[in-house]
């Protein structure tokens, strides 16, 4: 018969990630990475407010946190006196990442954004970095995960943490896509629009005109143009190769607009097929119709074929 302590429930784990290093190394970059991968990402916390966050109720979400030396209440003993704490509580999985750069590389991104050193606020940023690198070197010491930014591109920077960090080294990228009439303009912040003006107008059917391009005989009447099962298709098989480039360069989110008249019949259906199509590649897919949400809440109906 199994034991109590083998039968006991496993004590909750939260996980937190420090990032750390020289002012320059990248931990913004680092940071944004993490929130893109699900950690709840703080920047420059006041190091004694740290063990208040980690005392919360457990568990709680992942946590990656900022810290260098423009930190409020920063040193280096109270740094790794925080680190010690992290690292020797059973309930944390932790990871201290340490960000290293090249004092000939930190000099030279600090001289491109003309951006006073925080160490050397009324000196040179030669004086701030190595002073912080000194300040540091107990810190470096303590790390588990080392990343030397000195020679990585951002994208590859980027591509460097999402490997170390997302399950399975791989980031999730998230896509929404977007049904619109051109007569209200285009969403703001689409990477990609399709113009499906082209395709048979349900408009000009009057048992259709009232319905959208979710409902079957909308759809079924689209359908009936020779040309919407190919444009689907071949749309498909962009998108799904597009997607794959998108993710590997470290982006998080792609947004794909589908635009016809009225925004309320062929650029629905097609936004509609493509979901279905992206879900069933195993994309992570949410879907706006911008016309039919201003329908809903009491704007006019546009019509999809007025002024065609």
């Amino acid at each position: 018969m199994p034991s109590a302590a083998q039968t006991a429930p496993a004590a909750p784990v939260n996980r937190v990630i420090l990032v750390t290093g020289a002012s320059g190394a990248g931990r913004s970059t680092a940071l944004n990475v993490l929130e893109d991968l699900g950690f709840e990402a703080i920047d420059n916390l006041p190091l004694s407010l740290v063990p208040r966050l980690l005392d919360g109720p457990s568990p709680a979400p992942p946590l990656a946190l900022g810290v260098d030396a423009r930190t409020r209440d920063f040193s280096a003993h109270a740094l790794a006196e925080l680190i010690r704490r992290i690292s020797a509580d059973p309930e944390t999985e932790a990871d201290i990442v340490y960000l290293d750069c090249r004092p000939d590389v930190l000099l030279r991104r600090f001289s491109e954004t003309r951006r006073r050193h925080p160490m050397a606020p009324a000196e040179s940023p030669e004086t701030g970095i190595a002073r912080e690198l000194d300040i540091l070197g107990p810190i470096r010491a303590l790390a588990t995960i080392l990343v030397d930014t000195s020679d990585l591109t951002i994208h590859q920077f980027r591509a460097k943490m999402t490997t170390r960090f997302a399950p399975g080294g791989t980031a999730p990228l998230a896509v929404s896509l977007n049904s619109f009439s051109y007569k209200r303009g285009m969403p703001l912040g689409l990477d990609m629009a399709f113009d499906c003006r082209f395709l048979r107008n349900p408009y000009w059917q009057e048992d259709l005109r009232a319905l959208d391009g979710r409902d079957g005989p909308v759809v079924a009447h689209i359908a009936e143009d020779p040309r919407f099962t190919g444009f689907v298709e071949r749309l498909g098989a962009l998108v799904n190769f597009a997607l794959p480039a998108h993710r590997d360069e470290g982006r998080s989110h792609i947004s794909i607009g589908f635009g016809c008249t009225g925004g309320q019949h062929r650029s629905v259906a097609v936004a509609e097929a493509m979901a279905k199509t992206l879900a069933e590649a195993g994309w992570q897919v949410s879907i706006r119709h911008r016309e039919l949400e201003r329908r809903t809440q009491g704007a006019p109906a546009l019509a999809s074929g007025t002024g065609a």
